[in-house]
């Protein structure tokens, strides 16, 4: 008895092997490839600053910090926020976030402390170190964005910033 096919007959021609290799080079995968190869290299510049705090360049180094814990840095104001907050802002479940936090407390970037406009609340706010790690943030994206600049050339880097600014408010 012959093996039975994978497809039926009837398939759809982008679903046969021949078709499928939009599933490596659709928009979205690309998006997040460069997001990840984006995120590494921001890591491995703050693994290599100077001005990270050592505890956290170490942890930064040996891939300890991953793109998780880059939400609190994207997403924690300097005034801090509740918990609640910020887990919305960075897209994420409440309980996630609260394990993140718990983690980057653990590590001396982020404290709680008690919200002053309601004191059964605490607000999430960053540390002396943290603060530190997040100015070594910055200065670690400016530098991976000059250098997708000269991967790319000006022209495309500022149509892909601009596309995906579009996209990303619409």
């Amino acid at each position: 008895m012959p093996p039975t096919p994978l497809l039926p007959d009837d398939c759809a021609p982008a679903l046969r092997p021949a078709g499928l290799a939009w599933r490596q080079t659709h928009l979205g995968r690309l998006m997040g490839e460069a997001l990840r190869r984006f995120d590494a290299r921001v890591l491995s510049l703050m693994a290599a600053s100077a001005e990270v705090p050592l505890a956290l360049a170490n942890l930064a180094a040996r891939d300890k910090v991953g793109a998780a814990h880059i939400h609190i840095t994207r997403h924690l104001p300097i005034e801090g926020a509740r918990l609640t907050d910020l887990a919305r802002a960075a897209g994420m479940s409440k309980q996630a976030m609260a394990d993140l936090v718990d983690q980057c407390e653990a590590w001396g970037l982020v404290r709680r402390e008690p919200d002053e406009r309601d004191a059964r609340a605490r607000r999430v706010v960053f540390t002396a170190d943290g603060l530190a790690w997040l100015e070594a943030f910055r200065v670690a994206v400016a530098q991976a964005e000059a250098e997708f600049r000269a991967a790319v050339g000006d022209e495309v880097a500022t149509v892909v910033a601009l596309g995906l600014e579009a996209y990303a408010s619409g």
